[in-house]
């Protein structure tokens, strides 16, 4: 996936109310259970339904690392939809989102300012619309080009012009080489 989407995933899986399946059998049983069949698994994983077949009944204990990865990003994508739903909802229409990133930030304005990229580590609380529009993008499939578009003018909007209190004549923010980025709700 992305950075930027990666992070918007985690926050989300941070209100989780229960953990996600842990080892190899219970989460192949899990995803057959929520996709309807074998068949269904080992064509999302790219592995045979034997294979899959093997996990349930628990002759096979310890996934590829690369099926490890596919395995838990799977289960955790369909973990808890309801949750994860009421999680986006609460952060897109009354609690915000908070971001916390170290990357280089720098702005477009008239001659004369302080426009000069600089790495700043930035922790700020963005406002219900922007996670809003962050989760909605990431929802219709977004490129994290797009998602880190949409920061950028999060973070203009509230950290650089403070709500429209300073900085009105700003064009526009550049966030780029991100060291760092984690969000929270």
């Amino acid at each position: 996936m992305s950075l930027i989407g990666d992070g918007l995933n985690k926050a989300v899986q941070g209100a989780f109310t229960r953990p996600a399946p842990k080892s190899a059998g219970a989460q192949m049983r899990y995803l057959v259970k929520q996709l309807g069949g074998t068949k269904a698994v080992a064509q999302m994983l790219r592995v045979s339904q034997r294979t899959v077949e093997r996990y349930v009944k628990g002759q096979i204990k310890k996934p590829r690392p690369d099926l490890a990865g596919r395995l838990d990003r799977e289960v955790k994508a369909r973990w808890q939809p309801q949750i994860r739903a009421k999680a986006k909802a609460k952060a897109a229409s009354t609690g915000g989102i908070i971001i916390d990133t170290r990357a280089r930030l720098g702005y477009t304005a008239p001659i004369g300012s302080t426009d000069q990229d600089r790495i700043r580590h930035l922790t700020v609380a963005l406002p219900p619309q922007h996670a809003a529009r962050l989760f909605d993008a990431q929802e219709q499939g977004a490129s994290d080009a797009r998602l880190q578009e949409i920061a950028a003018e999060a973070l203009k909007e509230t950290y650089f012009q403070d709500g429209g209190r300073r900085a009105g004549s700003l064009d526009e923010v550049r966030f780029t080489d991100i060291e760092h980025l984690e969000f929270d709700l």
